[in-house]
């Protein structure tokens, strides 16, 4: 590779990292004035995108964190009646997740806050540019993941 090319490949993956710590700091922000934090929030929509029924396993992956962060995530969020777990039909050791009424309401608030919040942060892109960082990002993804399992 040239330096060239070298330099372009740093480059993307420091721009990368940076932005990914100030999107996710504009988002807090706007959840937090809503009276929300991201330890809430993205267990809420991940449920709400995936239907009822996730394990705490599927949960934990989509989220992208442990099994025991999740947990207390999960306590929390049930204590608050917005989460709850029932056990699984096929296999008892395990508990399927399922929002609540509350916590349908709870996601919805947080999904209109998010898409507020990205139609903002976005909108000096039009769809094509976007669709564009969305297939560069899927490849990426796809070359993390099994990195990570």
């Amino acid at each position: 590779m040239s330096n060239m090319q070298d330099t372009v490949r740093f480059r993307f993956g420091i721009t990368f990292s940076g932005l990914a710590r100030r999107w996710r700091r504009a988002i807090e922000e706007r959840l937090a004035a809503a009276g929300l934090a991201d330890a809430t929030w993205a267990p809420l929509i991940h449920l709400g995108e995936a239907g009822d029924g996730l394990n705490q396993t599927e949960l934990a992956a989509r989220v992208g964190i442990d099994g025991s962060s999740l947990v207390r995530l999960l306590d929390m969020l049930v204590a608050r009646g917005l989460v709850e777990r029932r056990p699984d039909p096929i296999d008892r050791r395990s508990k399927r997740l399922f929002l609540t009424e509350a916590g349908r309401a709870a996601e919805r608030d947080l999904r209109a806050i998010l898409v507020r919040a990205e139609t903002e942060l976005l909108a000096d892109l039009d769809d094509a540019e976007i669709a564009s960082a969305l297939a560069v990002f899927e490849k990426i993804e796809r070359r993390l993941s099994p990195a990570q399992e």
